[in-house]
């Protein structure tokens, strides 16, 4: 995890929502807003998240051992999944309930200048929170929209806080909204269905989450910048001549597993080829500094051989992909 990215924008998360979910619960206490509890979990599970985000990162960075030959790294992509899974049940499920209950069975609201003043506080902390996770996304996001860059991103740090973030800042607009409109009416349903709307809000973050992390931890492959470069580099028009077929899977955000099996001269001696391919993942490697493992396997191209088709069994994971030369 980059120090000056992912760790900043989870630790400036982490502060403001451990604060905010302080001052929502003492809201709660004094004027009974359903809202605010609602509220006041959120920003608990918030932190939790946040939490368990540190946790991830700082058990990927464990050596590799016989057992785990590649590393730790694809750690992150679990702790993030759990993030999901606790935004679900104690955030969205916890508030959609709470919600329910104070629609079926309504209360005036008291000491409504309490659950007023703490949604402003936090509104401010929650936008200095979210600014910061801006901030710390745009050197990676580049010129990707933002959904584009949630919905790539290899290290799941940045998106998971974009995520909570944006959504608790609309949970607090929909908190104020339910409370004033409670206020205004006399009617605590208002704050009920304000309650509700969090609850559903949360939901659908956390399935969001869900969706992409685990896309992460069935194992994605590079960008297609990244496999642009990574083939540039590896054909070096001499005893390399081209790419017969070639698979690339992250091991962790900035891990690169890079397989191919490669086309070379028939004529070419062993010591030539074994050079010939030091040499390639020397290009890769520089090219591409996150490819760190790298298998390159040397087989002559068969033009009648391609014409056969893709071989599920030497190339598992679907059909392979033939460059002639």
């Amino acid at each position: 995890m980059s120090a000056s990215g992912g760790t900043k924008a989870i630790v400036a998360a982490l502060g403001a929502n451990l604060a905010i979910a302080a001052s929502k619960f003492v809201a709660f206490l004094f004027s009974g807003s359903s809202s605010m509890l609602a509220e006041s979990v959120h920003s608990l599970a918030d932190s939790g998240n946040q939490a368990l985000l540190l946790v991830g990162g700082k058990k990927a960075q464990r050596e590799a051992t016989p057992q785990h030959p590649f590393g730790y790294g694809r750690e992150r992509y679990i702790y993030a999944f759990l993030v999901s899974i606790v935004l679900f049940s104690v955030g969205g499920m916890f508030a959609v309930y709470e919600g329910y209950e104070k629609i079926k069975h309504p209360h005036e609201l008291e000491h409504w200048y309490w659950p007023v003043g703490v949604l402003v506080f936090a509104i401010i902390a929650e936008s200095f929170s979210f600014r910061t996770a801006i901030k710390e996304s745009n050197p990676l996001r580049g010129k990707e929209s933002w959904k584009s860059f949630i919905r790539h991103a290899k290290a799941p740090e940045l998106p998971v806080v974009l995520l909570e973030d944006f959504g608790a800042l609309v949970g607090l607009v929909l908190a104020l909204g339910g409370v004033g409109l409670a206020l205004a009416t006399g009617d605590g349903v208002w704050d009920g269905i304000g309650t509700l709307c969090i609850g559903i809000l949360l939901i659908l973050i956390a399935l969001v989450l869900a969706v992409e992390t685990k896309s992460l931890l069935l194992g994605e492959s590079a960008g297609l910048d990244a496999v642009k470069k990574i083939e540039a580099s590896v054909v070096d028009g001499k005893t390399v001549t081209g790419i017969i077929h070639m698979r690339t899977l992250h091991l962790g955000p900035e891990e690169l597993l890079v397989a191919a099996k490669i086309a070379v001269r028939h004529d070419e001696t062993a010591a030539e080829v074994a050079s010939a391919i030091n040499a390639a993942e020397a290009r890769v490697r520089e090219a591409v500094p996150i490819a760190r493992v790298i298998y390159l396997e040397p087989d002559i191209y068969s033009e009648t051989e391609a014409a056969k088709g893709p071989d599920r069994e030497a190339s598992p994971g679907g059909p392979a992909q033939v460059t002639e030369h």
